[in-house]
C-alpha cells in the first residue's frame, strides 16, 4: 500500500509541475521574447514489466525531471542575422532621406537659376537700375541657400553624433546586462523554470545587439553566451560574466569609427549589419554631399569673382568681388553692396556695353552649377529608392525567419488547451490513486 501511495504521490506532484508549466504557457502566450516550456516527465525506478523469476518488479510512479525550453539555435540565429541587415538598411534609409531633405530644403538649384535669369535681365537693359538691385538681391538669396544648406549638413553629422554615441552606450549597458544574465545562468539549477526565464532574457538581449551590430553567437552548455561584434574573427564584447564597453569617434575626414574597450586592451569594431553599419554608411553619404556642395559652391563663387574682374561697372571700374567666403565654401556672404557696382561691361567699352555678361553666361554652362545640384539631389534620391526597396525585402525575410522561429518557441494556445485537459485528468487520477491506496489501507487496519 504504502507503494501504491507513494506512486499517487508522485503523481500529484509530477502533474501539478506540468499543470503549472502549461499555465504560465497560456499566461505569456503573448510576452514578446518568451519560449514555449514543457515539463519533463520521467518514471521513477525500473520499467514497468521487468520479471525476475515468478517476482515481477514494477516503477516507483512519475517524476517532474526539469522544464524544457522550446527553442531553435539555428533559427534564432537567423532572426539575429535578418535583424541586422533590415536594421542597416533601415538605418540608411533614415538619414538619406535626412540628407534629401538637407539638399532641397533650400532649393539651392533653383536659387541658381534665379541668379542666371536675373543676370540676363541685367543684360537687356545695362544702365538700368531695378535689374541690377535685383540681381544683387538675387546673389544674397544664393548665398543665403548655400550658407543654409551647408548648415543643414553640418546640423546632420552632429544628429548623427549623437546617434551614434547613444547606440554605443546602449551596446554597452547590453553587453552588461548579458554578462549578468551569463553569470545567473552559471548558478541556477539546468532545466529549472529559472534557467528558462534567463534564457529568455538571454535571447531578447541578443535581438536588440543585433539591432545595432551584427554578432557573432556561440552558447556553451549552462545557455551562456559568448558574443563578438560583427563576425567570428570580431572583438569580443560578452565572454562569461565579463563584458566590454563600446565607443564612438568620429576623424578629421569625416568618416566614423567604432571601437571596442575591454581589459585586454582596445580594438577596432567594423560592423556589417545593424545600426552602427547604417551609421558608419551615413557619415560617408553625408560627407560626400559636403564634398560636392562644396565643389559647386566653390566653382560658383569663384567663376562670377572672376567675370566680375573681366569688366567694368558702371562708373568705368574694375569690377569687384560679388561673393565672399567664410570658413567654409558654402559660408558664401555678398561682398558688393551696390548695384552700380556689377560690371555688366568689357573692360574700357561704354556704360551700355554688356558684353562681359556674356563671360557669365558661358560660366553658366561651363560649371554646369545647376546640372551638377541636381545631380547631386537626384543620386541622392535614387539611393534612397534603392534602399527602400531592399528594406521592405529585408522586411519580409525577417518576418518568415520570425515566423520559422516562432513555430518551435511560440506558444500554440491549441495545444496548450489539450495538455492542459490531459494533465488535469491525469492529476485527478493519481489524486484517485492515493484516495484508493488510503481506503484500502484503512480496511486493512479495520479487520484488525
Amino acid at each position: 500500500m504504502s507503494d501504491l501511495l507513494s506512486i499517487g504521490a508522485s503523481g500529484v506532484k509530477a502533474y501539478q509541475t506540468a499543470l503549472t508549466t502549461v499555465s504560465e504557457n497560456i499566461a505569456n502566450a503573448a510576452t514578446p521574447g518568451y519560449a514555449k516550456r514543457t515539463a519533463d516527465l520521467r518514471e521513477i525506478g525500473p520499467s514497468i514489466g521487468i520479471t525476475t523469476g515468478s517476482k515481477t518488479s514494477v516503477g516507483q510512479g512519475v517524476i517532474a525531471a526539469g522544464i524544457t525550453r522550446s527553442a531553435d539555435s539555428l533559427r534564432a540565429a537567423d532572426v539575429r542575422n535578418a535583424s541586422a541587415d533590415l536594421a542597416r538598411t533601415d538605418t540608411s534609409v533614415e538619414w538619406l532621406g535626412r540628407i534629401q531633405n538637407a539638399l532641397t530644403g533650400n532649393q539651392v538649384g533653383d536659387q541658381l537659376t534665379g541668379f542666371f535669369n536675373s543676370a540676363k535681365s541685367v543684360a537687356a537693359d545695362p544702365t538700368a537700375s531695378a535689374p541690377r538691385a535685383a540681381l544683387l538681391e538675387q546673389a544674397k538669396t544664393v548665398a543665403g541657400s548655400f550658407t543654409a544648406t551647408g548648415k543643414a549638413l553640418d546640423s546632420l553629422d552632429a544628429d548623427l553624433d549623437a546617434t551614434a554615441t547613444q547606440a554605443a552606450t546602449t551596446l554597452t549597458s547590453l553587453s552588461a546586462s548579458l554578462a549578468q544574465i551569463n553569470d545567473g545562468l552559471a548558478r541556477v539549477q539546468p532545466g529549472s523554470n529559472g534557467a528558462a526565464q534567463l534564457a529568455d532574457q538571454r535571447d531578447s538581449i541578443l535581438d536588440q545587439i543585433s539591432a545595432i551590430s551584427d554578432l557573432s553567437v556561440s552558447i556553451d552548455s549552462a545557455g551562456r553566451a559568448t558574443v563578438k561584434l560583427g563576425n567570428a574573427g570580431g572583438p569580443t564584447i560578452v565572454s562569461g560574466n565579463q563584458s566590454a564597453s563600446v565607443a564612438f569617434a568620429r576623424g578629421s575626414d569625416g568618416t566614423v569609427a567604432f571601437t571596442v574597450q575591454s581589459a585586454s586592451g582596445v580594438t577596432a569594431a567594423t560592423p556589417s549589419g545593424g545600426a552602427l553599419a547604417g551609421i558608419v554608411e551615413a557619415a560617408g553619404r553625408i560627407a560626400d554631399a559636403r564634398t560636392q556642395l562644396n565643389g559647386i559652391a566653390t566653382a560658383f563663387t569663384s567663376g562670377v569673382n572672376a567675370v566680375q574682374a573681366q569688366g567694368s561697372d558702371l562708373s568705368g571700374n574694375t569690377g569687384a568681388a560679388l561673393f565672399a567666403t567664410g570658413a567654409s565654401p558654402t559660408d558664401i556672404t555678398v561682398a558688393l553692396t551696390d548695384p552700380n557696382g556689377i560690371a555688366a561691361a568689357a573692360k574700357g567699352a561704354s556704360v551700355r556695353d554688356n558684353s562681359n555678361l556674356a563671360n557669365l553666361a558661358t560660366l553658366r554652362t561651363t560649371g554646369a552649377f545647376e546640372t551638377r545640384t541636381t545631380a547631386l539631389i537626384s543620386g541622392n534620391a535614387a539611393t534612397l529608392a534603392s534602399r527602400q526597396q531592399v528594406a521592405t525585402a529585408q522586411g519580409s525575410i525577417r518576418d518568415t525567419a520570425v515566423a520559422a522561429r516562432d513555430a518551435v518557441s511560440g506558444v500554440n494556445l491549441d495545444s496548450e488547451a489539450v495538455d492542459l485537459l490531459r494533465f488535469q485528468q491525469a492529476y485527478s487520477a493519481s489524486s484517485r490513486v492515493i484516495q484508493v491506496a488510503r481506503d484500502t489501507l484503512q480496511s486493512i487496519l479495520d479487520i484488525r
